[in-house]
Parts: structure tokens; sequence; C-alpha cells
């Protein structure tokens, strides 16, 4: 196995990724305007950190990284219906996301929220038909087990609804973090295991990463919210302030600014004490 750079490993495997998305969508038996909407978000652009944290986990067991790349699709899949979800009026009412109008801006609220069902179904179908010798039964078992959890009420979703709920409220620490943890970590989490279990990695490895994985979800979202004051429009795509706007709870508001920075130091192992 010869070392790559961030940037190359990058670059091949978005690449990869983007094709098997349009592949994916491109074969639907459905209406065209839905198609259109569901390629227009996960066209418009995105780091891919879930996608690559799969292959990059992949590759660190010596193993293809090829072999993720439905798993990848399927949790980008994912990621993209909560972002349309979320830019919805009845929830953020945002009118930007990467920099672009958002997907009910240019298609409308129903065929919006319709194109998030689509893309959450269709992950699942994309875990399903993963090819036998890239992730056997039990494997593919595992992965739609775990997609659903972390997606779902007990992830993802139930976060999303603890966060709505939070709005105007003042949280505490530990609050925030139930949020977060399952909002976004929980996702993030699901990447890095997936990875872990088409690599074939055993319980222990598994743990380990799950741990790994945790630090990196706070991290992110602390990073998140610092950005939201910090940043500028171009470089989260969404308007600066947004958070403060919506009266919402965040690290620099808890913890003021150089806390929030603290913060994130130590979930990426930068200091010892939160």
């Amino acid at each position: 196995m010869h070392p790559v750079s961030l940037d190359s490993f990058t670059i091949k495997y978005k690449t990869l990724l983007e094709e098997r998305l349009r592949e994916a969508v491109g074969a639907l038996e459905t209406p065209e305007n839905l198609a259109k909407a569901m390629l227009y978000s996960l066209e418009a652009g995105g780091k891919r950190i879930r996608p690559l944290l799969v292959f990059a986990v992949i590759d660190s067991f010596g193993k293809d990284p090829q072999n993720g790349v439905d798993a990848a699709a399927a949790i980008e899949m994912v990621h993209t219906y909560s972002l349309i979800h979320d830019d919805l009026p009845s929830m953020d009412d945002d009118d930007l996301r990467r920099g672009k109008p958002t997907n009910h801006k240019v298609f409308g609220e129903a065929t919006a929220i319709l194109a998030g069902d689509a893309l959450l179904t269709l992950s699942f179908n994309m875990l399903a038909d993963i090819p036998e010798e890239s992730a056997p039964a039990h494997v593919k078992l595992a992965l739609i087990k775990g997609l659903s959890a972390a997606a779902g009420a007990p992830g993802m979703v139930g976060g999303q609804v603890a966060d709505m709920e939070g709005e105007n409220k003042r949280l505490s620490l530990e609050q925030l973090e139930y949020i977060h943890i399952n909002k976004t970590g929980r996702l993030l989490e699901y990447s890095i295991i997936a990875g872990a279990e088409i690599a074939g990695a055993t319980a222990g490895q598994k743990q380990v990463l799950s741990k790994f994985a945790y630090h990196i979800g706070l991290a992110f979202q602390i990073r998140d919210d610092i950005l939201d004051l910090e940043g500028s429009e171009e470089m989260i795509g969404k308007p600066v302030g947004s958070d403060t706007a919506n009266e919402k709870s965040t690290y620099p508001a808890l913890l003021g600014l150089a806390g929030a920075k603290e913060a994130l130091d130590y979930h990426c192992g930068v200091r010892k004490n939160p």
C-alpha cells in the first residue's frame, strides 16, 4: 500500500462517489422533476466528509476503498435529505445552502420534501444492493440496521427535534452535547463504523473507532458554531450568524468564543482537559 496525499485521496474518492450518486439517481424510473430535485442537492457541492471517512477507514485496514462506494453514497444521500428538510420554512427556513438557493426555493416545498424522502429511502436500497464480493449478507444487514439507528429517532432525527425544542431556551452544556451527538455525531460515527464493517474490523477495533468518532462529531459541530460567528457566507455556504438569528444555543454562546475554541482543541486532541 503506497502512501498518498490527502488531496489526491480526496479527489479520487470524491470523483468515484459523485459518479455513483449520479448513476444511482439516473437509473431510477421516476418523474423527471423529482430526479432533478434529488440531483440538485446531491450535486450542490460540500466537503463529502462522511463518505470520505468510509473510504479512509477501509483504506486504513489495507482493503480496497472502492468496496465502500455504495455505503458512502447511501450516507451522502441521508445527509443530503437531512439538509433539504432542515432548510424548509417549517424548520430553519434558509434561503441558501452551500452558496446556492435551497432546494425548496428552486423546486417548491412539496417537491423538496419528496426529494428528501426519495433520497432517504434510496439509501437503504443502495445498502441492500451492495455486491456480495464487497460486503456479504451479514455485513449488509449490519449496515442497514446501523443506518436506521443513526439516521432515525434514536439518532439524527431525535437530535433535530431536541434542537428545535431548544430554540429560544438557555440549554445546559449537557443538553447541547446531546443534540450534537445525535443530530451531527451519529451519522459521522456511522460513517466510520460502516467502513470498519466493510473492512472486517473486530469488535475491539470498532469500539476504539467509536470513541474516535465521538470526539470527531463534537469537534465538527463546535467548529461549525465558531464559523457561524467568524466565518464568511462564501466559506460556510449560508448566511453568517443564522444560528444566532434563530436563537439557538451554541458552544460559543455557552462557553464564550475562547471557551469554545478550548473545547475544540480538547476534542481534536490538542489539549488534555476540556
